[in-house]
């Protein structure tokens, strides 16, 4: 399935590139993954916890850039994994792709994902609603970690034997993020049944 999510960021377009380009500093700002290893090649082990509702999973993986172009500011990561505990398998393409915004910088993100277990078993709505909730608080992070430089509420992320300090995303409840993504839901339903009734008024 393809997830779309928009964003701005408030900092210019160089330094979000400069943070989207360093995994390192990316996982912390990405609730519920943490970064366990790295092969000093550009692919990295990391774990997920992933909650839909009620429903919480741990999945072991790696992650990798597969293509970073500059001029064009365009981002591709790939990252795949498996379920520590059953069957589900997820595979994912990112693609992030940058603009400036008068100083700021807009941020465009497609996610072809593809995902296999329990975690298939929830319909494509409900995944959107989630990532959008879970891209919202990435985007706080880290816009907070680039106009801070770090500072207050920050994770130590580790790149070629130097420590960076980051802001950890804040954990975020399976109850907080159903909550928010069954919002969504509602503003979705509320504009399938209602505004086409208000245009015709």
């Amino acid at each position: 399935m393809e997830i779309v999510n928009d964003f701005e960021v408030a900092a210019g377009i160089d330094d979000v590139w400069t943070f989207f380009t360093d995994v390192p500093r990316i996982a912390p700002c990405l609730p519920g993954a943490e970064l366990v290893g790295d092969d000093g090649a550009g692919t990295y082990e990391g774990k997920v916890v992933a909650r839909l509702g009620p429903v919480k999973l741990n999945f072991s993986g790696t992650v990798r850039i597969v293509e970073a172009d500059e001029s064009a500011h365009r981002l591709v990561l790939k990252a795949a994994g498996a379920e520590d505990k059953g069957k589900g398998t997820a595979d994912l393409t990112l693609t992030a792709t940058l603009a400036p915004a008068g100083g700021r910088t807009k941020v465009h993100v497609v996610q072809d994902l593809v995902i296999s277990g329990a975690a298939a078993q929830f319909g494509r709505g409900m995944i959107a609603d989630v990532t959008s909730v879970l891209m919202a608080s990435f985007a706080e992070c880290l816009e907070h970690s680039i106009t801070s430089g770090g500072r207050g509420g920050t994770a130590t992320a580790v790149r070629g034997g130097t420590a960076t300090a980051v802001r950890a995303a804040a954990p975020a409840s399976g109850f907080a993020i159903g909550l928010r993504a069954a919002l969504l839901a509602l503003k979705r339903v509320f504009a399938r049944f209602f505004l086409p009734y208000d245009r015709n008024r």
